[in-house]
């Protein structure tokens, strides 16, 4: 990866921005994440802005679109070839449990799933193209895929401009901000749903209570009898 990186550090102009673009979008779009380093072009376009080879904008403009539109085509690619794709020889560069523990995340969280999986890299690469299989409505999917995949290309685009030649430091630990993200998002989640539950079960017990009552015309006639 150190190698990928040193060569993406010494390039600029439209090749620079072509490629910022092109791995990010190239991650997720028919299973490649595990192969193809698009966070780390992500980052390394914010530090070939900071260091003047690229202008920030078209580092941010690239990194974006090339998030949005690659899982976009990983949706596409999942809808119609995803089980085929998984069943060829190609499909042992995917792990199994990392499969289902997408499929579990999507079957769960719907939407807000591509959201969140943006920014764990494991789920990254196979979020997508498992939307498409399952048949999850692209309106769903897109809206949160335009979210999840603009605030994730900025945050780390951003992340590498701010880093400049402290970049290795911020690439190393990169993924695990990934991942202390994703947890917050999901603790945040869980706390609510309990919230909500518990909410839930105070109003059930209150309509029971005042559905056990009687009504102040049935306590007077109960009186007067």
């Amino acid at each position: 990866m150190s190698f990928i990186t040193n060569n993406l550090l010494t390039l600029s102009g439209w090749t620079a921005i072509a490629l910022i673009f092109l791995l990010p979008a190239l991650e997720s779009s028919v299973f490649l994440g595990f192969i193809v380093p698009g966070e780390t072009a992500v980052l390394v376009g914010g530090v070939l802005a900071y260091e003047h080879h690229i202008s920030l904008w078209a580092a941010l403009l690239a990194s974006v679109m090339g998030a949005i539109i690659g899982d976009s085509i990983g949706y596409f690619v999942g809808r119609k070839f995803g089980r085929r794709i998984l069943a060829s020889k190609y499909g042992r560069f995917v792990k199994a449990r990392h499969i289902k523990l997408a499929e579990d995340f999507i079957a769960r969280r719907g939407g807000l799933s591509i959201f969140i999986g943006r920014y764990a890299a494991t789920l990254r690469a196979i979020v997508p193209g498992l939307a498409g299989m399952t048949g999850m409505r692209y309106k769903t999917f897109a809206i949160f895929n335009v979210l999840g995949g603009a605030t994730w290309a900025i945050l780390f685009s951003l992340a590498g401009y701010l880093a400049g030649a402290s970049f290795h430091r911020v690439q190393s630990i990169s993924g695990i901000a990934g991942y202390v993200l994703m947890a917050l998002i999901l603790v945040i989640l869980v706390v609510a749903y309990l919230l909500k539950r518990r909410v839930g079960r105070k109003m059930l017990g209150a309509e029971a209570i005042f559905v056990g009552r009687p009504d102040d015309g049935e306590e007077r006639s109960s009186e007067a009898e």
